[in-house]
Parts: structure tokens; sequence; C-alpha cells
């Protein structure tokens, strides 16, 4: 089990959403959050003073995975949020020691997904492939 963490622009979160759906991956948190990486500060003028924006805003997605969903959930994180410029963010893979759901008790494998990997992706590609489903067309 992992944790993986991605930091994108916030334009790309349809796209990056999207394509996590395809994977099958449905289980995340997103929070806006700002910060500074590569990207060059800006500088903007507002009521005759001088302001240096150094944080720029970001989205930061969250998503407790089981193994069969590491590779997946990177490579659609990837091909959705790469604009080809600086700033396009971070992907941040880190071990999960244990995950309990808390209206079950399930814990680990079981509490992420309660069907195997290939049933969800299978699924997930059948939504996409009906643009009037709930996830499938624009996200």
């Amino acid at each position: 089990m992992k944790l993986i963490t991605a930091i994108i622009r916030p334009e790309r979160l349809p796209e990056v959403k999207a394509a996590l759906f395809r994977a099958g991956v449905t289980g995340m948190t997103l929070s806006r959050v700002s910060g500074h990486g590569g990207e060059r500060e800006i500088i903007q003028r507002y009521r005759a003073d001088t302001v240096v924006m150094e944080f720029h805003e970001k989205v930061r997605i969250d998503m407790a995975v089981s193994e069969p969903f590491v590779e997946p959930t990177i490579e659609a994180i990837l091909s959705a949020a790469r604009t080809d410029q600086v700033g396009d963010g971070k992907i941040f893979v880190q071990p999960l020691d244990a995950v309990i759901r808390i209206r079950t008790g399930e814990r680990d494998t079981a509490a992420l997904t309660p069907v195997t990997a290939d049933e969800v992706q299978r699924a997930a590609q059948e939504q996409a492939s009906h643009p009037g489903s709930p996830m499938g067309g624009a996200a």
C-alpha cells in the first residue's frame, strides 16, 4: 500500500481527475495549496505598490492505493498533468503502514477497495466510453 500525493496546476485538475477515474482510482482527497518550486516569482503592481508573488496556487491530491494501483495512478497523473512547462508539479509516493476503514473496521487493502484492481479499472473504462454517464466524458 502506498500514499500517493500529487501537487498539480489547478487548471489541470479536470483532466487528472478523469485520468484517475479511467485508471480505476476513485478515492482521493483534494486540497487547495500554495507553494514555490522551480517557477519564477511574479511581480505585480497593486495600488502603486510592487507585490512579489512568490507562491503559486496548486491542487494537492492524496490517494491511498493498493499495490496494483500504484503504477497506473502515477501514469494517469503524469499523462494528464504534464504541460511541459516549469511548475507542472510533483508526485510523492510513500509507504503506508496501515489503513483502517472507520465504518467497518476493515484494514489495509480491504479498507482501500472492496473489489480487485481489474474490476475497478474495467468498470471505469466502461463508464468513460459512455459520455452521458457520471464518470464518462468531461469530469
